[in-house]
Order: structure tokens, then C-alpha cells, then sequence
């Protein structure tokens, strides 16, 4: 068996872990990935527990793919909708700065994108206008309110910006996205949902893009086990 195939296996087998009846009866239409990802949002919706109060919506950010590729997705579990933007990544995630995301850290000062499961908070005024708070859920990411890792605009995530350069800006850390996007960000995910990050590297097609050359990228699922995620809520 291909490793990519057994990657792909390993998120389908997780994401149907201790599903309720009211999540596990609804059927996602669409291409092989986005079936993926609701069986991705279901999973992460279960494990978040009581820590998320709104379930109609869940982002997922695949920082598996390059920043050219709309990699942050709105899976609308209500309407059986998967929509898809771009979104950036941390600068000491790509000290390289060609697109790939090449590692994840929890550390303060590390401008580094975290990887696990968050809940959205309020709006606020900050340095790039509106932002959204996020409260970090797992080990991985739980100093993202200490991090002051949010959710908002920049210039350098504009598509402008990706057709001069081919690719995105960095954040500290942040999920930036351009103007219109956040637009739809601020709409349709604040408010206590879910925004779960790691790298899938999911295509369309439901396969596995394979990890670059330089990342350090544990694409293992995170642990379920007791103890893990739930201590945090």
C-alpha cells in the first residue's frame, strides 16, 4: 500500500471515531476530498465537545498544500457545502518563504502557525481592523490567546498579491486571508465555531500531496487518547 493511501485511510478511519447519530446520519456530496473533510469537521466536532456551542460551520485550514492553492475550507455541515479560500501562514513556519508550510510550533515569539483544533471568539479592534479572537483547544496550539494568534485581513493575502508573487505573505502566526474572504470568515465561522489546522495535504481528488522536501510536518493524526484535547476544554 502507497503511504499517501494509507494517510488517506488513516483520516477517514479517525474522522468516524464516537460519532453521534445527529452528525454521523448526514452524508457529504461533493468530490472525494470534501467527504474528507466533513468526516474531518464531524470528527473535530466530537472531540471539541462542549467547547464549541455552534456546529453548522467548521474551518479547516490544510496547511499540507501551498499558500497558492485555496486551502482553507468552510464545510458547511447544514447545507452540505464544502467552500474553499486562501489563507497564509506563519512566517517561522516558511523561513524560506517559497509557500510551503515546513513546521508547526506552540512557542511564543515563533511567528509560527500552530496545528490542532480552536474555538472563535469575538471580533475586536487591532492592528489589521477587525480580527477574531481564537482560543486554542489542544496541547499543540493552547498558547494561541497568549500568541495573540487570531483571524484576519492583510494586504498579503489579497489575490493580487499571489498573482505577482505566486504565492502568499506570511503572518505571525495568523489564519490572514484577503479582504473579501475575511469578509466571509467574519460571517460565517466567529461566534463559537470551529477552526481546526494541520496538514492533510488534500487535493481535490482526494488524494495526498506529498510533504516537501524541507518541511518537518507529522502528518499522524492528533491524540485521541485520554488526557489529549479534552483537558484543555
Amino acid at each position: 500500500m502507497k503511504r499517501r493511501d494509507l494517510l488517506k485511510g488513516t483520516l477517514i478511519a479517525g474522522a468516524a471515531l464516537t460519532l453521534p447519530g445527529r452528525l454521523a446520519a448526514s452524508v457529504a456530496p461533493g468530490t472525494p476530498r470534501d467527504r474528507i473533510l466533513f468526516d474531518i469537521a464531524k470528527r473535530e466536532l466530537v472531540r471539541a465537545g462542549n467547547a464549541i456551542w455552534k456546529h453548522d460551520i467548521v474551518g479547516i485550514a490544510d496547511y499540507g498544500l501551498h499558500s497558492a492553492k485555496p486551502r482553507f475550507h468552510f464545510v458547511n455541515l447544514d447545507r452540505g457545502e464544502v467552500q474553499s479560500y486562501h489563507v497564509s501562514h506563519g512566517q517561522g513556519s516558511d523561513p524560506q518563504h517559497d509557500g510551503w508550510l515546513k513546521q508547526f510550533s506552540n512557542t511564543e515569539g515563533s511567528n509560527a502557525t500552530s496545528r490542532g483544533a480552536y474555538v472563535t471568539w469575538e471580533w475586536y479592534q487591532g492592528r489589521y481592523g477587525t480580527s477574531v479572537r481564537l482560543g486554542g483547544l489542544d496541547q499543540s496550539n493552547e498558547a494561541a490567546l497568549r500568541r495573540y494568534i487570531v483571524m484576519h485581513r492583510a494586504d498579503y493575502a489579497e489575490p493580487d498579491h499571489l498573482e505577482r508573487y505566486g504565492r502568499l505573505g506570511r503572518s505571525n502566526g495568523c489564519f490572514a486571508m484577503g479582504e473579501e474572504q475575511f469578509r466571509i470568515a467574519l460571517m460565517h465561522l466567529s461566534g463559537g465555531r470551529l477552526l481546526f489546522a494541520d496538514s492533510l495535504g488534500l487535493e481535490e481528488d482526494g488524494s495526498i500531496q506529498p510533504v516537501p522536501e524541507l518541511a518537518m510536518i507529522d502528518r499522524q493524526p492528533l491524540d485521541f487518547g485520554p488526557g489529549a484535547a479534552a483537558s484543555a476544554y
